[in-house]
This record gives structure tokens, C-alpha cells and sequence, in this order.
């Protein structure tokens, strides 16, 4: 079903940023952005470059 492909893959674009929030939400002591002034960047990157990644594969796929 063409709407349950469209529906699936943004949920799965959703995910990604959800996933990595939720565990640097965790409030731990020892976590790499604390001590490193880019940690931060670094992070938004990552997540901002798997969105795009997704996002690419499922339009090539024909999925949005």
C-alpha cells in the first residue's frame, strides 16, 4: 500500500533524532560531548546526516 510505505518511512526518518535524544537524555557523567567542545556539533551532525541518508534511500526507492 503506497500510504503505509510513505507513512512507515517518515516514521522511520522520526526515529533516528528520537533514538539519540533519548539516550544523551539520559543524563550520564561520562559522556563524550561533555569534555570536547565540538560533542555537540558532532552529534546534530550525525543525526542530521543519518536523516538525510534515509531520506535519500527511500526516495530513490520510491517510498516518499
Amino acid at each position: 500500500n503506497e500510504d503505509m510505505r510513505k507513512i512507515t518511512a517518515w516514521a522511520a526518518l522520526i526515529a533516528v533524532p528520537t533514538m539519540v535524544c533519548g539516550v544523551y537524555g539520559m543524563n550520564f557523567e561520562h559522556m563524550p560531548e561533555l569534555g570536547w567542545t565540538f560533542g555537540y556539533p558532532l552529534v546534530l551532525g550525525v543525526i542530521a546526516t543519518a536523516c538525510l541518508v534515509l531520506y535519500r534511500g527511500f526516495r530513490r526507492n520510491g517510498w516518499l
